[in-house]
């Protein structure tokens, strides 16, 4: 399992890399393997307020449907809008070609984020 430990987490399986004032954010190796073959993902409008906790989108894979939460307090940016030709690249590559959206203007908010290796222990 790939768990990259200069990036931080969540209990929801999200991932989270802050660089000058840009949160860029996907879900975890383990989250895609859970999903299984992702099909489809729907995005947030750009310039969309997302408060922590709040759906900003939906993740379809061939066995569910799940929602995409933001970790984070922030203004969308920027989606990956690869993600609409090739869903897969979340699956092949969730930490790189495979990201989901990012976020300037970031709070963390009421959201523990997590290390690595506190992550790593949620999964085992």
């Amino acid at each position: 399992m790939n768990i990259p430990d200069h990036l931080k987490y969540t209990k929801d399986h999200e991932w989270i890399e802050l660089k000058d004032g840009i949160a860029t954010i996907g879900i975890t190796d383990f989250a895609q393997g859970e999903l299984g073959d992702i099909i489809f993902v729907e995005f947030p409008d750009i310039d969309v307020q997302a408060k922590a906790g709040d759906s900003i989108g939906t993740i379809e894979a061939v066995k569910t449907v799940a929602d995409i939460f933001t970790p984070l307090d922030g203004t969308v940016v920027e989606v990956n809008s690869a993600l609409g030709n090739n869903p897969e690249l979340t699956n092949t590559d969730p930490y790189g070609t495979g990201w989901m959206i990012k976020l300037k203007d970031v709070s963390e908010g009421d959201v523990e984020l997590l290390t690595a290796a506190a992550y790593k222990e949620i999964i085992s």
